[in-house]
């Protein structure tokens, strides 16, 4: 009864016709960033937090836009898989396997509505899971010691190669860059400068909004100048939609359990999206059989890892939301977002910031329904979209990330700063280094310190303290596994992908 009143406080705020606006904006915008090939939700959010800060918007409300955008691209980046065989993001790989193929048979509308209507119960069943959920565990982090909240942290860490599904020893370089980055500015305890050589807007540490932005967006925009300002826009042709209802009950099995799937996924730290997907079209393959004809164009390839990836992104809010670790890289950029607008996420912002966490709850739900709505009568704007040549794109792009970050500080200082990090993450992406590693270690950093010193402080210096309970235990174990099985099934997806490119001779380049 309690989590329904609060649910209902939360409907009061994302109903306000402020809020109601901007979730439809972000709705739409994300709906476009996740059709472009390459772009995915962590830089959509990335980039469309400066214009948040430009506009100068309550916390909830920000919030529920950037919430919005996250939802928004995990829908869309199903509409490049399934019409060029390009996924929009690492999650809609497994949609390449069925979607384009239902494409090439002509029944790309077809494909297009299966998945935004499978998007839609998956992003659904994630929400009511993340309504039920996370009250729970955050009344249970409650009990979490600093030597806890430090084991947490490192399993965190020890699962960013399920976030990444990059090189180890690579995912390991970018976490400690972003641990050191952190500790750029006055030492907490000590007062100690470090890092700052004399420069006075580095003593209170690097702005992570700078460094967001800079590393996304901006590497993201030398990379399209790269790599996709050459060649005819793609040609794509949808044709007509011609699906009933029978043939969308029929889908109903596979969508509940993609969707169920992909929140267990999305709810451990490091999985996300992408395992999420993964086994829910692994599990549908193997229910469905002989009978199936998965990887030639079968429906069920389509509505199973979409629902699994939507699932799985509302998952992700949960450990995010209930104990400041972000289960995904676009949910580290939100919890960045939310710790620039001095909330901070775990147990107590349950009762602390009730509003902004129901709101944004309320606002997920609503925003499911909006997608729907949008994703297919307006299907064709979105494929227009893909044709649009990057030159057009690119100034729009970088005029919100340059305008949004001076509206912050009016510091020319901060625009340079964030060229600096679009810089350095242009060359750590040429050398196959992931960037949210580094965004984690920038995050995490600075609290990560402070429970390990106030941990040490308790015990008088005694190591024994960061395992001295069962939860810590539990959680070390789970960070050891955490390690380890993210990599196993990274290595099946990514051998899936390699069978079905050479099977089609290779996935079509923009």
């Amino acid at each position: 009864m309690e989590t329904f009143s609060l649910l209902m406080d939360g409907f009061a705020v994302a109903l306000t016709p402020q809020n109601l606006l901007f979730a439809l904006v972000g709705a739409f915008v994300g709906t476009l960033i996740g059709a472009l090939p390459g772009l995915g939700p962590a830089n959509g959010v990335a980039i469309l937090i400066p214009l948040a800060f430009s506009l100068a918007l309550p916390v909830e409300t920000a919030m529920i836009l950037l919430t919005a955008v996250y939802a928004g691209a995990m829908y869309g980046g199903r509409i490049s898989s399934i019409l060029l065989n390009i996924p929009g993001d690492e999650p809609a790989m497994m949609t390449c396997l069925d979607g384009y193929p239902m494409a090439r048979n002509g029944k790309a509308a077809e494909a297009l509505a299966i998945s935004a209507i499978a998007s839609f119960f998956g992003g659904l069943l994630g929400t009511i899971g993340l309504i039920f959920l996370a009250p729970i565990l955050a009344r249970f982090a409650l009990s979490f010691g600093p030597a806890e909240y430090f084991a947490l942290f490192m399993l965190a860490f020890a699962t960013l190669g399920g976030i990444t599904g990059k090189n180890t020893g690579k995912t390991i370089i970018a976490a400690a860059i972003g641990l050191m980055i952190s500790t750029v500015g006055l030492d907490i305890s000590t007062g100690t400068q470090r890092y700052t050589f004399g420069i006075l807007k580095l003593y209170e540490g690097i702005d992570f909004i700078l460094a967001i932005v800079g590393l996304f967006a901006i590497s993201e925009l030398l990379f399209f100048v790269e790599h996709r300002v050459k060649g005819p826009a793609p040609k794509i042709i949808v044709g007509k939609l011609s699906l009933s209802f029978k043939e969308i009950m029929a889908l109903v099995p596979s969508t509940l359990r993609g969707g169920l799937l992909g929140f267990v996924a999305g709810v451990l730290p490091g999985a996300g999206a992408s395992l999420g997907s993964f086994i829910s079209y692994t599990l549908e393959k193997r229910i469905v059989g002989a009978k199936g004809f998965f990887g030639r164009g079968d429906p069920r390839g389509v509505a199973a890892p979409e629902a699994g990836n939507n699932g799985a992104s509302s998952g992700a809010l949960v450990p995010m939301l209930t104990l400041g670790v972000p289960g995904s890289g676009t949910t580290a950029v939100l919890l960045a977002m939310l710790i620039s607008l001095n909330v901070t996420p775990g147990p107590l912002m349950f009762t602390q910031h009730a509003d902004v966490v129901w709101g944004i709850i309320a606002a997920l739900l609503i925003g499911n329904f909006l997608l729907l709505l949008l994703n297919i009568p307006m299907i064709g704007i979105f494929v227009k979209l893909l044709s649009v040549p990057t030159h057009y794109l690119l100034p729009m792009v970088t005029m919100v990330a340059f305008v949004g970050i001076y509206s912050i500080s009016h510091s020319t200082f901060d625009l340079q700063f964030m060229v600096v990090f679009g810089i350095l993450g242009y060359l750590l992406r040429k050398l196959d280094i992931p960037l949210v590693p580094i965004i984690l270690g920038l995050l995490l950093g600075p609290e990560m310190e402070k429970n390990l010193s106030h941990a040490l402080i308790i015990s008088d210096g005694q190591w024994g303290i960061l395992w001295g309970s069962p939860l810590a235990i539990s959680i070390w174990a789970i960070a050891a596994a955490g390690l380890v099985l993210p990599y196993i099934f990274g290595a099946r997806i990514r051998q899936q992908m390699v069978a079905k490119q050479t099977q089609d001779g290779g996935p079509e380049s923009d």
